[in-house]
């Protein structure tokens, strides 16, 4: 059995494909084996060093907790304001007029091209020069800014591919019926694209929580992995478990994350089934004066032969 991208191995190919895979896992053994003994000779095994994650409930109360809730703040507002924003991008880079398209695609190419980082560094300067934000929530803002200019940039190629990935049907079929490009893009082309977007939307927005770190690397945002550095000070050199507890942490909740859009994916398809567009015509028949639903229900008829 084989398929284009992929033939099927032979007796042979099995064999060598097994000899790699068990060669890989003596390599990993030994790499983790390695690993954990460099860490036991510099005492970072030892129950001291990762007792307080178990037994002190004020590390979690005082530092991680507190500094999970600043990275889903920034991440949860970066979110909120960049997914709207990268959707009139993205819809703009499409456009018909040249005088609208040109000047957002060099935005969008703008913004994509600068790391994220720098961005939010220039957003920090510019808050200090011109406005009168305090020092507290001056990061914060900072990283948010950052967050939504680069997010903002891709979720519009995200939006624009998405929608260009769409077969060309989908559009005549709508302006044999009357739609504006407006109402094709609303009705007919942005509901059937979501399903489409969805994973690279998922994938940024796990992108956003783990960029919210840069914040607190550079301008003391006080996010969950900032918090290593007052953890550290205040029991001790576990900056090992520390380190592995918070990594745990943005795994759980980028796991989560995947799976709530996996649970979103399959329900977007499963209502998507019967009609195929998620258009409801009745919903747009005033909008456009009337008569669509009659016009649609006869092309229906010619088409099963009533």
């Amino acid at each position: 059995m084989s398929s284009v991208l992929y033939d099927t191995p032979g007796p042979r190919a099995k064999r060598r494909n097994l000899l790699y895979s068990a060669l890989f896992l003596v390599l990993l053994a030994a790499g983790v084996w390695w690993a954990l003994s460099m860490m036991a000779e510099k005492n970072q095994l030892t129950a001291e060093k990762w007792s307080p994650f178990v037994t002190d409930s004020a590390i979690w109360t005082t530092f991680l907790f507190p500094g999970l809730g600043e990275t889903l703040k920034a991440a949860g507002l970066a979110l909120v304001i960049a997914l709207p924003l990268g959707a009139l991008l993205g819809i703009g880079r499409l456009s018909d007029h040249a005088w609208v398209r040109v000047p957002i695609g060099a935005v969008v190419e703008f913004f994509r091209a600068i790391p994220v980082l720098v961005m939010m560094v220039f957003a920090s300067a510019m808050f200090v020069q011109f406005t009168t934000i305090e020092s507290e929530v001056r990061p914060l803002y900072a990283v948010v800014t950052g967050l939504v200019l680069y997010n903002a940039s891709v979720i519009a190629e995200i939006v624009r591919a998405g929608i260009l990935s769409l077969p060309a049907g989908q559009t005549d079929a709508a302006k044999a019926i009357g739609m504006r490009k407006g109402q094709t893009m609303r009705y007919v082309l942005l509901p059937q694209a979501v399903t489409a977007m969805l994973p690279a939307l998922v994938s940024q927005l796990v992108v956003i929580v783990k960029d919210t770190a840069l914040g607190g690397a550079v301008l003391g945002f006080s996010e969950l992995l900032f918090q290593i550095r007052s953890i550290t000070a205040n029991y001790g050199a576990n900056t090992i478990a520390a380190f592995t507890v918070v990594a745990l942490m943005y795994i759980a909740v980028n796991g989560l994350l995947t799976r709530f859009a996996g649970w979103l994916e399959r329900r977007l398809r499963q209502g998507g089934k019967s009609s195929g567009a998620t258009v409801d015509i009745t919903d747009i028949d005033t909008e456009l004066g009337g008569g669509v639903a009659e016009e649609v229900a006869v092309r229906k008829g010619h088409g099963t032969g009533t």
